[in-house]
């Protein structure tokens, strides 16, 4: 049983540096040498102590190593194990040296914050050495466990960034306010554990979907979070890719485990109600709320802790619960949902479980409009093609040529889509027409149908029965209509426009166009076009051009009979 300190053991404090790091020097090899004999591990507090109440960077770094290593003496000592049976004495030299482990691993998640990047990587580096070796000590033979509690602290400063023991809290507006993850930190924890050992990511998915659901309402949070989401790349989509875990005894799965030895496999911090088995559990309209038998029978049959870190599955609900629970907190900001939508169609929903359920919060990002609003169609046209999505005002918010790729549209859909830019193009400049007719000429050549749209004999008295003010593009009666607006272009003043527009009166033989061949057009470029024009036949003129002299000089009458010289432009053109 330790010994009551009146205030501390340690040797009296000098002034010069060398004696804190003598000070560090001895207490280690006394707790190091109380391990090996059996003897009074009070040093040990005071080693926790001296790198608490330390402020010099380099004094708090030789500290929490020291204090690490004869952490982990302790931990393979067996002093931390819990053991039915023990004596008093025991459980309460284990109970003790839990608390001082406790506040050691508390001072660590502290300088995981701090402004010295040299003690935040190393806080990182041992509080994750130390996850190993806590673990193996509360596992039992043939049970692997996790230190679920150290865990929760690890994943608790990388979201929630408490100050550093070394700052003065009120610099920082009280504990309680969250801070931006520090990016060495993030790189280093998602780099070497978060996007490489399966069983860090499982777990760190479950607590971080917990610590948004208890605290999601500050803004920072649900950034801190998001910038380690969109950054993981790794998640597996085959059982074989489930292979790779930081504590090893978890490599080995169990066949024989049921849901009854999660509890024990968590280091008994298993929550009932974060149990991720309950995700696939549709509810019954005909059940009540108390659970039948069969139900009953079904949780019991389900996957034991260990057994679940090897299902694919399991690992798609843990992605699934954080995104659901991460996005509701994302609507408020168009910065981070830009972020989160950026990554949606490669990196979030091919790994959910049930895509769907994102329609809701992908439905609302459309109302931002601008690139956030492309963004959010973009993935709703992925939930459309590849899940089934049925979002019936999807084409009515859209002008881009991916999005009518499909030959499966209905062709009055596309028909007005078309129709509507060959209204639109007869008050175009001619930059956009150049754009607009291979753009035209693709959607028809890909949708057959359309065709009847150019080949419309038109009567007398013709009245366009293309209703341009109908809100839904399904009853615009657009293929009934013709594509005359284009054909009116086959004999504008641009060569260049009017070739295209003869397009459409000859057999559709042509390949589709790349369209990046025609973005780039402005009013320069066509007359540049023109100017370097170069003539096999030179045109027929009613005049001889002179050398230098682009628009010669016509004779005009004047008053008196006389013939004067004048402008042959004016001749022909009347400006007014």
């Amino acid at each position: 049983m330790p010994e009551k300190k009146s205030k501390s053991s340690l040797p009296p404090k000098k002034k010069q540096k060398v004696s804190k790091n003598g000070d560090i020097r001895a207490l280690e090899t006394a707790i190091s040498n109380a391990i090996r004999d059996g003897t009074s591990l009070n040093p040990f507090a005071d080693l926790v102590d001296l790198a608490s109440a330390s402020s010099d960077p380099k004094t708090v770094h030789s500290a929490i190593y020291a204090t690490y290593r004869v952490t982990v003496q302790i931990a393979q000592s067996g002093k931390l194990n819990s053991r039915r049976g023990a004596a008093e004495e025991t459980e309460l030299i284990r109970k003790w040296l839990e608390g001082r482990v406790n506040d050691f691993t508390d001072l660590l998640a502290g300088l995981m914050g701090d402004e010295e990047k040299a003690l935040r990587i190393a806080a990182l580096e041992i509080m994750m050495s130390l996850l190993l070796h806590l673990s193996n000590a509360v596992s039992a033979p043939g049970v692997p466990r996790i230190h679920l509690p150290h865990f929760r602290k690890i994943v608790k400063a990388l979201i929630l960034c408490p100050p550093s023991s070394r700052t003065n809290d009120s610099a920082h507006d009280g504990l309680n306010k969250v801070r931006r993850v520090e990016a060495d930190i993030k790189d280093k924890f998602l780099e070497i554990h978060l996007s490489v050992h399966d069983d860090i990511r499982w777990f760190f998915l479950r607590e971080a979907t917990n610590i948004v659901n208890a605290r999601g309402s500050d803004p920072q949070i649900a950034d801190n979070l998001l910038s380690y989401l969109e950054r993981l790349m790794t998640m597996p989509t085959e059982a074989a890719e489930i292979n790779a875990f930081w504590i090893p005894n978890f490599a080995k799965p169990h066949t024989n485990g049921n849901a009854a030895d999660s509890k024990s496999q968590a280091g008994g911090e298993e929550d009932d109600d974060d149990d991720w088995r309950k995700f696939f559990e549709e509810p019954d309209e005909a059940t009540s709320s108390v659970p039948s038998d069969k139900q009953k029978k079904k949780r019991l049959n389900s996957l034991s802790l260990i057994a679940s870190l090897h299902s694919l599955e399991s690992h798609k609900v843990q992605f699934s619960n954080c995104w659901a629970a991460l996005v509701p907190h994302l609507a408020s900001s168009s910065a981070l949902s830009a972020r989160a939508l950026g990554i949606l169609h490669r990196g979030v929903l091919p790994h959910l479980v049930r895509p769907l359920r994102m329609m809701d919060w992908i439905s609302s990002c459309v109302d931002f409009g601008g690139s956030v609003g492309l963004l959010a169609l973009n993935g709703l046209f992925t939930m459309i093609k590849d899940y089934n999505l049925d979002y019936p005002d999807f084409y009515t918010r859209l002008l881009m040529d991916l999005f009518l790729s499909s030959t499966h549209l209905p062709v009055q859909l596309v028909a007005s889509f078309v129709k509507r830019l060959s209204r639109l193009s007869l008050s175009a400049p001619p930059a956009a027409l150049i754009m607009l007719m291979p753009f035209v000429y693709n959607l028809i050549k890909r949708h057959p149908s359309l065709m009847v749209m150019i080949h419309q004999d038109h009567v007398d008295n013709y009245v366009d029965p293309f209703d341009p003010n109908e809100g839904s593009p399904l009853l615009t009666n657009a293929i009934a209509s013709s594509l005359w607006e284009l054909a009116s272009f086959q004999h504008h003043y641009s060569e260049t426009i009017a070739t295209l527009a003869r397009l459409f009166s000859n057999p559709f033989t042509k390949p589709p166009f790349l369209m990046e061949d025609f973005l780039d057009h402005t009013y320069t470029t066509l007359f540049e076009t023109e100017a370097k024009r170069t003539f096999k036949k030179d045109p027929a003129m009613t005049f001889e051009l002179k050398k230098d002299e682009l628009f010669p000089q016509a004779l005009s009458n004047d008053l008196d009979g006389l013939a004067q010289p004048g402008d042959a432009v004016s001749e022909l053109w009347v400006f007014g």
